[in-house]
């Protein structure tokens, strides 16, 4: 998860039982905080009055240039989710930071994010419930094959180039911890080129017209299984530098008991859930207030065990049962999700991401040799995975080019890997610059090559 402003703690909290301390060193480690370092109880010098303050002011600037960012972007082929991740390195140390800090610092103080981060993690796991929801089960079966091997092929392919290109980045300083082994250093830098940034796959595939279809249940079925392989990797890296063995038990097994329970027992459970709606024929109130509090809980496992909170609400809503109840759940919260809480977390690691660090022209190599091998290790790979699999040349294009696209869960990798000392600010913004990249050029690409023929033959709806 992303890192957020640290806390001061004294001695109120007690955390004395071995299960209170297990679990504070887990949401440690994955990032739900970013201090908790001594004391007991939380302090803030903002009072809650200007915390609230602060929150709206943000939301009116956040909504405001999201919006105007978008009305440009979409000149130049680009969706509304890219436009928002923009316009947050636009709002940060990077633009507005850089031009008027005192102005920025006032907009944003770092106690405010606080608030503006439980807002992001929001969005997002809502979102991705309703992806969840709007997920085709019965098209991902007859792809399983491809989506397997396509995920596979995104994953080892990376790993591969990381442990090529680890020995040379190791020499070299500000990248890697010094502490940390080849080893550790290969598998890191593997999962943070095989990430699909799954959260903004979803929205471009949303904005492009392609939910509900085989190519984009292919993609966001590979693009699932790699980034929970991914995390569970992360969870490894982390283990063996010194945060304990438990958080890879956790991860790794937590994970797969999850998916597991979810796809052979939840679907089961809530198929009375799916009767009572259609006997209603609406979603009433009381069906929303069980499906969000089901939504909460499965948001709370993934994030305590490890793994990021969008693959609980994830599954969950690929678990619900198909008609009314997706169908109203869809129509009720969708436009408030995706307009109001999503701009929330695509500009809020762009509000602590800077791009003025890769500042020589070594490290200007080190960038443009990391992009050649992320899109060779992912974009490449997953092609030649799906036309192996015998899909068409379109269509395998267009799965590279949308598995290529890394975004937001890109730099939540590497916020952890920051906050937990394992690398060091030139690797993190050589990897933040590498995302952005990747992601700006999805959309063109995705239309070059399948988009437009594809709209111009009927097989593919509007952008929205």
């Amino acid at each position: 998860m992303v890192p957020i402003p640290a806390v001061r703690v004294d001695s109120g909290i007690g955390l004395q039982t071995a299960l209170h301390k297990r679990f504070y060193s887990i949401v440690r480690v994955v990032g739900l905080t970013e201090g908790l370092r001594g004391s007991n109880t939380y302090a803030y010098n903002m009072p809650l009055e200007k915390l609230a303050a602060a929150f709206f002011l943000q939301m009116a600037i956040i909504l405001f240039l999201c919006r105007v960012a978008g009305w440009i972007g979409r000149r130049f082929g680009q969706p509304q989710v890219v436009c928002e991740m923009v316009a947050g390195v636009l709002l940060g140390p990077s633009l507005l930071g850089w031009l008027a800090p005192g102005i920025q610092s006032q907009l944003f103080p770092s106690e405010s994010l606080r608030v503006l981060y439980v807002g992001a993690q929001l969005g997002v796991g809502i979102y991705m419930f309703l992806v969840g929801a709007e997920f085709r089960v019965d098209l991902f079966q007859g792809r399983l094959r491809s989506a397997a091997s396509v995920s596979i092929a995104g994953m080892v392919v990376p790993f591969i180039l990381g442990a090529m290109l680890t020995p040379w980045l190791m020499k070299m300083p500000g990248l890697f911890s010094p502490k940390a082994t080849q080893w550790e250093a290969t598998l890191f830098l593997g999962a943070a080129i095989a990430i699909t940034a799954f959260p903004m796959l979803a929205r471009i595939i949303y904005e492009r017209g392609l939910s509900g279809t085989p190519l984009g249940t292919l993609a966001l079925a590979a693009g699932a299984i790699d980034d929970a392989a991914a995390w569970c990797v992360l969870a490894v890296v982390l283990a063996s530098f010194g945060k304990g063995a438990h958080l890879a038990y956790w991860a790794v097994g937590g994970g797969i008991t999850y998916a597991l329970f979810m796809l052979f027992i939840g679907r089961r459970l809530l198929a009375p859930l799916g009767r009572s709606v259609e006997k209603a024929g609406t979603l009433t109130p009381t069906h929303l207030a069980i499906l969000l509090t089901l939504f909460a809980l499965a948001a709370w496992a993934m994030d305590a065990i490890g793994i990021h909170a969008v693959f609980g609400g994830f599954l969950l809503g690929a678990a619900l049962p198909r008609g009314t109840l997706t169908r109203e759940l869809q129509r009720q919260v969708e436009p408030f999700a995706v307009v109001f809480l999503l701009p929330m977390f695509f500009t809020f690691s762009g509000l602590r991401t800077r791009l003025d660090t890769v500042n020589s022209w070594e490290m200007l190599g080190v960038a443009l040799v990391v992009l050649a091998a992320s899109i060779l290790g992912k974009g490449v790979a997953c092609w030649a995975a799906a036309r192996i699999n015998g899909e068409d040349q379109p269509t395998a294009l267009a799965v590279g080019t949308l598995m290529n696209s890394r975004g937001l869960m890109e730099l939540i990798i590497l916020n952890i890997g920051l906050q937990n000392g394992f690398i060091e600010s030139g690797l993190f913004s050589i990897m933040v610059l590498m995302a952005i990249v990747t992601t700006l050029m999805t959309s063109p690409v995705f239309e070059w090559v399948y988009g437009r023929k594809a709209r111009m033959e009927g097989r593919l709806g509007a952008t929205r």
